[in-house]
């Protein structure tokens, strides 16, 4: 479970995983998908 440590004011951008890193700077990586929105499955019967 993540725990909330301070409020850094960082704006995310989408596409992007944000984390601290082993100095406690905040890091930012690409993700593998790029934030894209998936399009809804079709409802099989």
């Amino acid at each position: 479970m993540a725990e909330k440590v301070a409020r850094v004011g960082v704006r995310k951008e989408a596409g992007y995983l944000y984390f601290v890193d082993k100095q406690g700077d905040i890091s930012r990586a690409r993700m593998a998908r790029g934030g894209q929105r998936r399009a809804k499955a079709k409802r099989r019967r």
